[in-house]
């Protein structure tokens, strides 16, 4: 399939860390520095942290997310959040199925189908997380597994979407996959897009990567043809990391 540099993102996916002082510390030092990014730039805070970030946010070129959402729109459901909610304190995005909450709340393939569906009918865009585990690669099941994923994922149809590769064994782990191995395995995910969406709307969907992206390797990354920017985890929490990140995806993306 020929493909064309899309517009990168970088996303900032601060998980259960930071609270008030420090995410209204890091926004101010983004936007001061940031300057005209050249890239899509989304933060993804804990659900405490939502309305301080979005307010801080909201003259600015960086957009807010959620780490999750529910299916429902409203009800008995402790704990979780609705899309609804997601949209009244100001967010654009929601991951969903992100690995650690199908590892640490057993979320199945069906579950992410429908949040990513949930997220479009409020009028999210969903970053939609998949990957392997360790002992998938080292079984020679990642193809296997990532097709099965993805097929889920878009069984309900969400009109719009983005997704985000995630391979299990780098996250969190100082290990990262190659840019030829992450180049291999973005490619074959665009080459399923376009046998379950079609060609058009394959390459015009964003492909980030997510294991242990950091300054020192974002660079080889980022300059293959199917990795379109970063889901970044560690490096995130810290804001002239996370700068560093933009500056290199403008220049080599």
């Amino acid at each position: 399939m020929s493909t064309a540099k899309r517009m990168p993102i970088l996303a900032a996916n601060w998980k259960m860390n930071l609270r008030r002082r420090d995410a209204e510390g890091f926004c101010r030092t983004l936007l001061a520095e940031l300057g005209e990014p050249g890239i899509e730039v989304v933060l993804f805070p804990p659900f405490t942290l939502l309305d301080t970030v979005s307010r801080q946010l909201v003259v600015g070129p960086v957009a807010c997310g959620g780490q999750d959402i529910h299916p429902q729109a409203a009800g008995a459901h402790t704990g979780d959040i609705s899309g609804p909610q997601l949209v009244d304190v100001g967010c654009a995005w929601t991951l969903c199925g992100h690995s650690e909450r199908r590892r640490d709340h057993g979320e199945s393939d069906e579950l992410i189908a429908h949040k990513a569906r949930a997220a479009r009918d409020h009028g999210l865009l969903p970053m939609i997380c998949l990957g392997e585990s360790r002992d998938e690669r080292r079984s020679g099941r990642t193809f296997e597994v990532l097709e099965r994923q993805l097929r889920a994922a878009l069984s309900l149809e969400p009109s719009a979407f983005e997704l985000a590769y995630e391979p299990v064994w780098a996250i969190g782990t100082g290990d990262t996959a190659t840019p030829q191995l992450a180049q291999e395995v973005h490619a074959f995910l665009r080459q399923e897009l376009g046998r379950l969406i079609g060609e058009e709307r394959a390459l015009a969907t964003r492909i980030l990567y997510g294991g242990s992206a950091a300054p020192d390797n974002v660079a080889g990354l980022i300059a293959e043809a199917d990795i379109d920017g970063f889901l970044v985890g560690g490096a995130s929490l810290d804001v002239k990391k996370f700068l560093a990140m933009i500056h290199i995806c403008r220049t080599v993306g």
